[in-house]
């Protein structure tokens, strides 16, 4: 499925139904009584969180919604039907913001939370008041953003190519692309993975590099999706197979967090040294553990070994949180 995480729509609630000039009129009233019904109210347009949903792939084909509007009011005091409103569905997750102002109107977070983005418009009053049937007001109209930020206990971060989905795909059922150079994984992908009876969701985001707070590569569109994790899986190349020093990788990973968001450092971090069957990896760990003095769990996840400690303590630690 592909994965879109942004779109913007066009949304426009149902105008009100026209109030009605109506006479009854029998022998006993031969100039008439006013008797015109007022207008129905014109539908809204509501956007609602879908568990179900993961992606905001639908608004690539469709990005204009209308909702009905009111019908018209009738003789003998009959009120016109109320426009249906319009439910959008989008997934969980989903920021709703005014394309104009910025604004959020909404961070739907919770399975089937809704918000009224566009007001239908109120019916018109009929001429049974004693004065001319007025017409239907016109709904509100809205240009939107819609902004998915995934939903995940954990997000797996680092440098391109540095086992993140050999990883996920050996902890859990994600199936990504997994290749021997950098940038295999071009969007989010989710995972869900198990300790005992105990489950957790699991993101793995595309690749970080230098500049990534400021949208090279794309990163500013994938750190958006680890603000709501509860913890940080760090890994780390120990063998530099990619030429890159596993040091310098991890203080420029954190510094591109914090430039960011100050909040994503304030997140719990695990510290994962992979690749650890290649040559220099071993090395590479003594040095690292003498400036990093921080628990960090030695992997070789394309191989699955030492990755039962990882998820145990992984798991442990989300129970700790409250998951």
């Amino acid at each position: 499925m592909l994965f879109v995480d942004q779109a913007i729509i066009y949304v426009k609630a149902g105008k009100g139904g026209d109030g009605c000039n109506s006479f009854y009129r029998d022998k006993y009233k031969p100039k008439g009584v006013p008797d015109g019904g007022d207008g129905g109210k014109g539908g809204d347009v509501i956007i609602q969180a879908d568990r179900s949903l993961y992606t905001l792939l639908d608004f690539k084909y469709r990005s204009s919604f209308v909702a009905d509007k009111g019908g018209n009011g009738s003789g003998k005091n009959k009120v016109g039907k109320n426009g249906k409103d319009l439910i959008i569905r989008v997934p969980v997750g989903t920021v709703i913001k005014d394309a104009f102002t910025g604004c959020i109107l909404r961070d739907l977070v919770l399975p089937e939370e809704s918000v009224v983005v566009a007001k239908g418009g109120r019916g018109g009053r009929g001429n049974q008041y004693g004065k001319d049937a007025q017409p239907g007001k016109l709904g509100e109209e809205r240009k939107l953003i819609l902004d998915l930020k995934l939903i995940a206990d954990v997000g797996l971060v680092g440098f391109p190519n540095v086992g993140k989905s050999a990883l996920i795909s050996k902890i859990s059922s994600a199936t990504p692309s997994i290749a021997s150079y950098p940038f295999t994984t071009k969007k989010p992908v989710l995972g869900v993975a198990y300790y005992r009876d105990f489950q957790f969701v699991v993101a793995d985001i595309p690749g970080l590099i230098s500049g990534s707070h400021k949208g090279k590569g794309l990163g500013d569109r994938f750190l958006r999706h680890i603000e709501r994790t509860k913890l940080l899986l760090h890994i780390i190349d120990m063998s530099g197979s990619e030429g890159r020093n596993p040091l310098e990788d991890y203080y420029q990973i954190n510094k591109e967090l914090g430039l960011y968001s100050k909040d994503l450092l304030e997140k719990p971090q695990i510290l994962v040294a992979n690749k650890m069957d290649l040559e220099n990896a071993s090395e590479n760990l003594r040095v690292f553990k003498k400036r990093i003095k921080k628990k960090i769990y030695p992997i070789c996840a394309l191989k699955a070994e030492g990755l039962g400690r990882l998820i145990r303590d992984v798991a442990i630690k989300l129970q700790k949180m409250g998951n």
